[in-house]
């Protein structure tokens, strides 16, 4: 536990430097985060006797962290294509070694990581002229967006522990996620949705607006730690690596990011709160 605090404390103060810095740095950072996931789900997969395309899944990642970097839709949409057509050209040439389901689960497993921290570097540089003041100091928007996002997703995995600890009856998924419960769903529900909203009056951004993307937080965040949940099942593993001491791999720490990510970049587009 102790070294879990430790590590815990070092990750938020290395998180909110990165975070706070932005630039080159930020986008460099997601971009070791998606290689890294990319080789424990290898790893993970090939402990199940499949064989995931790995050179390719690296070459596609850089390919995609390239375009959110740049921020051009269709060259990403380009790339993505280019990616199925090769992973599946794969089984064909090389069919001894790689299987048509084998290509498939890599294709996945390429977007499954790829998108989501694309998106985490188009969020933290979206509406780069727009500052929000706060007591704290102004804050770029693209960064507050992404603190959002982090604290959302925390905090949803915080109320459900805490109030599944202390409530908990219900099994949520047992087939899943045995500790899982549907007590603890709803108190990640009310509390994520508080904290984002309290959030928005911090960053005095629309707090109704940010309520229901709390809300929506706390649903998508769940789900993304199902998602990682069933895929450690099937393959077999109780932690996705050891990279982080008392934490597990970056799979498990970014599981719900994975879908948190993309939820807040089009929730800003769509409601428009970035320019409000």
């Amino acid at each position: 536990m102790f070294t879990r605090i430790i590590t815990g404390v070092v990750g938020i103060a290395l998180a909110a430097l990165i975070i706070q810095m932005g630039g080159a740095l930020f986008a460099g950072f997601a971009l070791v985060l998606s290689l890294i996931a990319w080789f424990e789900y290898a790893r993970a997969f090939h402990k199940k006797g499949m064989n995931i395309t790995f050179i390719t899944g690296i070459i596609g990642l850089f390919l995609l962290w390239g375009c959110a970097w740049l921020g051009n839709a269709e060259e990403t949409m380009a790339v993505s294509t280019g990616i199925v057509l090769v992973v599946l050209l794969e089984s064909v040439l090389l069919h001894g070694r790689v299987s048509f389901v084998n290509a498939c689960t890599s294709a996945a497993g390429i977007f499954y990581f790829g998108y989501p921290f694309a998106h985490m570097v188009m969020l933290r540089f979206l509406y780069p002229e727009q500052q929000l003041a706060t007591s704290f100091g102004p804050f770029e928007f693209g960064c507050a967006m992404i603190w959002v996002m982090f604290i959302g997703t925390w905090a949803s995995d915080t109320f459900a522990y805490f109030t599944g600890s202390a409530l908990g009856r219900h099994k949520l998924c047992p087939t899943i996620s045995p500790n899982k419960t549907v007590e603890g769903f709803l108190g990640s529900v009310v509390g994520t949705t508080a904290a984002v909203a309290g959030l928005g009056v911090f960053f005095s951004l629309p707090v109704l607006e940010m309520a229901v993307l709390g809300f929506c937080i706390s649903i998508i965040a769940t789900l993304g730690d199902l998602v990682e949940s069933v895929a450690k099942r099937y393959t077999g593993i109780k932690d996705s690596g050891n990279i982080i001491p008392g934490h597990g791999g970056v799979w498990d720490r970014f599981d719900s990011v994975l879908l948190t990510a993309p939820l807040v970049y089009y929730f800003v587009l769509l409601s428009g709160i970035g320019l409000k």
